[in-house]
């Protein structure tokens, strides 16, 4: 089985004196085709978002505006990115735990993902994932 890594994305980045221009792209930067976007902001200093996995669905998360952590464990290890700029996002495949913490003032997370909201589709447990985890 190939094991599919959370990386970082850079999308191209025009460059006009008017104002810069980034896009993203099934299949020339995303490796899904996106059926749900959404975005989070005007989070209160201090608070945290996400704190699930997924069972099935994947993620590509950028920070359109200002700045935030991504915390992400495979069950094993963890690690923190950083998104700061627009031309930067994070895929996240599936079974991967997530948490956005750290959001600076009037920031804006734009998210977009392989499937419909399904509430079935989430892992709130972190215990549980790492069982579900294990089994793979």
């Amino acid at each position: 089985m190939i094991k599919i890594e959370p990386r970082v994305i850079n999308l191209p980045k025009i460059l006009d004196k008017r104002g810069n221009l980034s896009f993203f792209e099934y299949d020339s930067q995303l490796p899904f085709r996106i059926a749900r976007t959404y975005w989070i902001y005007d989070v209160p200093g201090g608070e945290t978002r996400g704190s699930h996995a997924f069972r099935e669905q994947q993620e590509f998360i950028i920070a359109l505006s200002g700045s935030f952590d991504i915390v992400l464990n495979d069950g094993v290890e963890e690690q923190k990115i950083s998104l700061n700029r627009s031309y930067n996002g994070l895929y996240i495949p599936k079974m991967y735990w997530r948490k956005l913490e750290n959001f600076s003032t009037n920031s804006l997370a734009l998210i977009v993902s392989d499937r419909l909201y399904d509430e079935n589709d989430y892992i709130r447990d972190f215990e549980q994932f790492k069982l579900l985890k294990n089994e793979i």
